[in-house]
């Protein structure tokens, strides 16, 4: 063998390539970049899965689902409650009220940081869903701009019939007075070119 064969051999041969595995130091191998990205994706999305496959929950998993829905029913309820509770018992709802004014601020800031991460989070879920049926309902625009239209022509055909009827059912000779017995001038020319 020559020495430029066990050059090439040595660059290109032999189960490494020199130039690859140079070229690699300063930048990634595409390929196994993928792979790895993909390698991660299928991780996540596994251990994702796992948390949602527990089909025998137990007990107390389903008592704190429970109790996690409660809060949002259980603050509209009473909110209403105490409106029905001033109408029907003034006297005691004004006790119950200048209980909550002895309540000092910084109990009222822990309600309300309390209040806020708790509605927060749910209003972030729910404002996410929003954008997605936001998105579906903008592709349906042109559908609804075009059934519109459809409308506004049948029902400008009708008046536009509506408006011929009437003027076909006036007696011979009697112009076209309105009810007030104004003339317009527009349908006596319309009349004339309708022949």
């Amino acid at each position: 063998m020559g020495l430029i064969e066990r050059a090439l051999s040595f660059v290109f041969g032999g189960g490494r390539n020199v130039i690859a595995e140079t070229a690699e130091v300063f930048r990634e191998n595409a390929e196994a970049g993928a792979q790895r990205a993909q390698d991660v994706q299928i991780a996540a999305m596994q251990s994702h899965a796992e948390e949602f496959r527990q089909v025998d929950r137990g007990v107390f998993d389903r008592l704190m689902d429970g109790v996690n829905r409660l809060p949002r029913p259980a603050m509209a309820i009473g909110c209403l409650a105490l409106f029905v509770a001033a109408m029907v018992d003034p006297v005691w709802f004004a006790a119950r009220i200048t209980g909550i004014a002895l309540v000092p601020d910084p109990m009222w800031w822990l309600l309300g940081v309390i209040v806020s991460f708790y509605f927060g989070a749910r209003h972030q879920a729910k404002g996410q869903e929003f954008q997605r049926s936001m998105s579906q309902n903008l592709k349906l625009v042109p559908q609804v701009v075009e059934a519109i239209e459809t409308l506004e022509n049948i029902q400008t055909r009708e008046v536009d019939a509506g408006a011929d009827a009437r003027a076909d059912a006036r007696p011979p000779g009697e112009g076209a007075e309105g009810p007030e017995g104004v003339k317009n001038p527009v349908l006596d020319d319309w009349r004339k070119t309708a022949g």
